[in-house]
């Protein structure tokens, strides 16, 4: 959706304006004005998200609702292109707050429009639909014609997701006459490759491309990357059309390079997909596996962070209070300064350079600050998706995570069988969101008992229960996880209106000493070590599809348990360890008890 992102961007205008707010040559009246013109022309979404941020911030200490307002909208923008889809809903419905409580009239429906754009990319055409037409209704009955236009526009773009294009096309139509009218370039450009997608989706190829094209070459003089690697991916599909797989192919990097050079998650995803597309077609099949991996190993990346948020903007509030007392205490020492100059004449020269010298310091000091809490809770919010909490901690605290060892730690591994055959007869994209709809409900099951994932490795997942925290307990819990496990697996290869892929499973845990660790300098890796681990990948490996099978060391710990059947399944040669003994277990009628 770009309608959101209809404003003058133009990189240049926005690196002379933060240059010249880092050095501080500015009134202090124009700060405001100073970072909304930066954030209205970024283009850069890490440096849009700093900025926003530092705008909300501003606008808090001066208690201005409208740049408030426009901080949050930004935010969200920042969000939006990051594919944080998350976070920029909570940014956009804090700007909507701000709008209500303040009877900012004219900001409803621009909030309304965002609102609706990010609804539309996670799917939700209804609400989404629902977001625009009110959008539309209170800019036709203000007569505002630039958000009028981009409401159209994405409302069109809305109808295109939706396959109907007879729609799509009205819609862009009637935006269209506004931005010439207006000679809104950025808008015009947009319009002209929204249009080209509905022509390449009905097949006129020649018609697609000259605006495609026309629309590329606009955005890359905004430098505007965003919609260009949409638009250049569609040029590849073009091209793949005509058979001409090489041209195809240069599009496609050139997507991928864009997307990756300008941190744009959701492009760099369907890049390395649209890369594997064109290599299966000409044939080269490890290539178009090996960016196929790629992609998976990407989407799992961002599919796998939590939705569980820190409240960003009830931290800026409290910094903002903070603020406020040193700004308070600061005006007090400023008349205290007046009138000691009243009565001391001949000391008023110096009062005056002390006082001046103290709000330049105080300014200083609050961007400086402003800056550092941004990093701070960017960094907080990183560990915390990828590290348990106490590593994460332990982290922040010394720069360092010691290597820990825990002394009883149960391991789950599962595995799907012939999943490598099987996904041969799979399209990348049903492999994908087979894979995603198994793994997402293992999440679930692992978070009830409380768990540990520790890594996803191809169509293997694994887990542990002992850490970071110990407990007594954990062996019966990666058990009933694992039955819970084995009990969705079977139900969804049971269910005839399951249209995914089926699999089998087997699952296999053991229970003893590891050691614990992150690994890596860049991107920290969580991970676990020891015999442990390799006997329970052994217990995954040896057992048989639909049961859980466990080693002599959690069979010991899980015969308190009177709730739990076990069968013998012999013993497994361990190298360095002899004979281990093997046990299928199964609950019985008293499940219940067992949670209690």
């Amino acid at each position: 959706m770009f309608g959101s992102a209809l404003h003058s961007q133009n990189q240049k205008i926005s690196d002379s304006l933060i240059k010249i707010y880092q050095n501080g040559e500015y009134e202090e009246k124009d700060e405001l004005d100073i970072l909304k013109e930066i954030t209205d022309t970024e283009t850069n979404t890490e440096k849009l998200l700093t900025y926003s941020l530092q705008l909300i911030v501003a606008a808090k200490t001066v208690d201005s609702a409208r740049y408030e307002y426009l901080g949050y909208l930004q935010k969200g923008n920042a969000y939006r292109l990051k594919s944080d889809l998350t976070k920029a809903l909570e940014s956009y419905f804090a700007a909507s707050k701000v709008a209500t409580n303040s009877n900012l009239k004219d900001k409803e429906a621009s909030i309304n429009i965002s609102i609706a754009d990010v609804y539309s990319i996670m799917g939700d055409s209804e609400t989404s639909l629902n977001y625009y037409r009110q959008a539309l209704q209170l800019l036709e009955k203000n007569k505002d014609s630039i958000n009028l236009a981009s409401a159209q526009l994405n409302l069109g773009d809305e109808f295109y997701n939706q396959k109907e294009l007879d729609s799509a096309l009205y819609y862009f139509s009637e935006s269209g006459k506004i931005f010439k009218a207006k000679k809104f370039e950025l808008g015009e450009a947009y319009n002209l490759g929204n249009v080209g997608l509905v022509y390449a989706e009905i097949g006129e190829n020649e018609k697609a491309e000259e605006n495609l094209n026309g629309a590329i070459e606009t955005l890359e003089k905004l430098e505007d990357y965003y919609p260009i690697c949409v638009y250049i991916n569609a040029m590849s599909d073009i091209y793949q059309d005509r058979n001409n797989n090489t041209k195809a192919l240069e599009y496609a990097e050139r997507s991928l390079q864009l997307a990756k050079k300008y941190g744009l998650k959701d492009q760099v995803g369907d890049s390395y997909l649209k890369l594997s597309d064109l290599y299966e077609y000409k044939g080269q099949i490890k290539k178009s596996f090996d960016f196929y991996k790629t992609h998976i190993i990407y989407k799992d990346s961002v599919k796998g962070l939590k939705d569980v948020q820190l409240m960003a903007n009830e931290r800026t509030e409290h910094e903002v209070e903070k603020k406020q007392v040193e700004v308070d205490l600061l005006n007090e020492q400023k008349k205290t300064q007046k009138i000691i100059a009243g009565a001391i004449g001949v000391a008023l020269l110096f009062i005056c350079f002390l006082a001046y010298s103290l709000f330049k310091r105080n300014k200083y000091m609050r961007k400086t600050n402003e800056i550092i809490e941004y990093e701070k809770q960017r960094s907080e919010d990183l560990l915390k998706n990828i590290l348990p909490e106490e590593t994460a901690q332990e982290l922040k605290e010394n720069g360092t995570v010691k290597a820990k060892r825990f002394e009883s730690v149960s391991v789950l591994f599962t595995d799907f069988k012939g999943f490598t055959k099987y996904s041969e007869s799979l399209s990348p994209e049903k492999l994908v969101e087979s894979i995603d709809f198994y793994f997402s409900k293992f999440d679930e099951i692992i978070e009830k008992h409380g768990l540990e994932k520790i890594k996803t490795v191809g169509d293997a997942y694994m887990c542990a229960g002992g850490l970071p925290f110990p407990s007594d307990n954990h062996a019966l819990k990666i058990c009933l996880a694992g039955l819970d496990i084995v009990d969705f697996v079977a139900k969804t290869m049971n269910d005839p209106n399951h249209e995914l892929a089926k699999f089998d499973i087997r699952v296999g845990v053991n229970t003893g000493p590891v050691v614990s660790g992150i690994v890596g300098t860049k991107k920290f890796v969580y991970d676990i070590w020891g015999d442990t681990v390799n006997v329970a990948s052994r217990m995954e490996s040896s057992g048989e599809i639909g049961k859980v099978n466990v080693s002599e060391s959690t069979y010991n710990l899980l015969t308190k348990y009177h709730e739990f059947e076990f069968t013998s399944r012999g013993a497994i040669e361990a190298k360095g360890k002899g004979k281990i003994n093997m046990y299928f277990v199964n609950i019985g009628t008293q499940k219940q008890s067992i949670y209690a």
